[in-house]
């Protein structure tokens, strides 16, 4: 496996088996770790994360698990039997489905990382409102990541506009996981609080999970190293 040094999760947002692959079988698994979302997952199911494994790379199985206490503790167990490095929750599930999950990892003495999603970065204050949470998305992130914390979570994810304020919050072990990151040579997209690499590991971000900038380019090991560069 790799250095445990990188801080890059290369997003693979494919709707196929071969495609994921075509695309791990270029990047280098001592250079950067992988997240399987929810498309790929349900096509192809654990085929994918056995493939993954087998070439060397971490993976962060992104399925933002949200369900009442025992149905979510199964599910993060059934990810950890199949050796992910890292599984999420969604932290709005409350205390009760978050200690759940801490308590059967720990339980089975697994060592996968458990994180919990605070608010997406695709939200803004107005989208909040409209589900009837009358705050900013700042507060919100904090308000859900102080109950990750409490709850045992190893961290969680995170715009890097509130890295900063959660490492204050929160301690520097506690992880923040970035998405929303575009480089300088990549387009901002659907994301709505976007940063920099460089920009999000300075604010406090832990790790950055980077899509479209790496799978969408000519040479996605060329943009990764343009990205470490930027670091």
């Amino acid at each position: 496996m790799l250095s445990q040094t990188t801080p890059l999760i290369i997003a693979l947002d494919y709707a196929s088996l071969d495609a994921a692959l075509c695309m791990a079988d270029q990047l280098d698994p001592a250079r950067c770790r992988l997240k399987v979302g929810k498309e790929l997952f349900t096509r192809s199911g654990p085929a994918v994360l056995e493939a993954l494994h087998g070439r060397g790379f971490d993976v962060f199985l992104d399925l933002k698990f949200h369900d009442i206490p025992n149905t979510v503790a199964g599910a993060v167990q059934a990810a950890a039997e199949q050796g992910v490095w890292m599984v999420n929750v969604h932290a709005s599930g409350g205390r009760r489905m978050l200690e759940a999950a801490r308590e059967r990892l720990d339980a089975q003495r697994f060592r996968t990382r458990l994180i919990a999603v605070t608010v997406l970065t695709s939200l803004e204050r107005q989208d909040l409102a409209e589900v009837g949470l009358d705050v900013t998305p700042e507060s919100q992130v904090e308000r859900l990541a102080q109950l990750a914390r409490q709850a045992g979570l190893d961290g969680v994810v995170c715009s890097a506009q509130e890295a900063s304020r959660l490492r204050e919050l929160c301690g520097e072990t506690f992880l923040k996981v970035t998405p929303g990151i575009r480089p300088a040579f990549a387009r901002q997209g659907d994301q709505r609080r976007v940063a920099s690499p460089a920009e999000a590991l300075a604010a406090g971000s832990t790790h950055l999970v980077i899509g479209r900038p790496v799978t969408e380019a000519k040479d996605p090991m060329a943009a990764l190293e343009a990205i470490e560069r930027e670091l």
